[in-house]
């Protein structure tokens, strides 16, 4: 049986959409890469007005940059994260290269950008934690991330998802 999203799912490819199609029943918008055509995101804005926008990238750079567009033009979009190490076939990395249980799990993980959220983790509250800074920063980090499905990131852009998502010090340390 299908998994049911009353949303959107926005993907890099025709590859990701034949992937996902067989165990999702949603609506699916490509972007044909980073440089997302302006209509696509028109097409997003009017939609987001009444559906959840869910975007499910390839974990690298491309990827994280069709995240930042959207972000630039639609306000609180759910993002999903599938993780590298479990994305990656015949030497290629992505969505559709990914296992079913990963995407799922993705699915159910997402961080909402809000914007008008205000953080309460603060880069020197990172370097306390060993986070940011150090030799093991990036190893600290992967944890965090791991646990939280917040999809891999350097510590700038670890700090906005962690403040996204609403994660506390506390939940921080206990993955330490």
């Amino acid at each position: 049986m299908k998994k049911i999203i009353n949303g959107i799912i926005v993907v890099e490819g025709i590859t990701d959409v034949s992937f996902l199609s067989q165990f999702i029943d949603a609506e699916f918008v490509t972007t044909n890469g980073s440089e997302i055509p302006q209509k696509t995101i028109e097409y997003l804005q009017k939609a987001r007005e009444k559906r959840d926008i869910f975007v499910l990238t390839d974990p690298d750079s491309p990827g994280k940059k069709i995240r930042d567009t959207l972000d630039q033009y639609i306000p609180n979009l759910k993002h999903c994260f599938v993780t590298k190490e479990h994305s990656i076939k015949n030497n290629k990395v992505g969505v559709a290269e990914s296992t079913k249980e990963e995407v799922l799990k993705a699915l159910d993980s997402f961080i909402e950008v809000n914007k008008n959220v205000v953080g309460l983790i603060t880069h020197a509250d990172l370097n306390k934690l060993g986070l940011e800074g150090t030799d093991e920063s990036s190893l600290n980090r992967e944890k965090v991330i791991n646990k939280f499905h917040l999809g891999h990131c350097n510590a700038k852009t670890f700090l906005k998802r962690v403040n996204y998502s609403g994660l506390t010090i506390e939940e921080l340390k206990s993955c330490l």
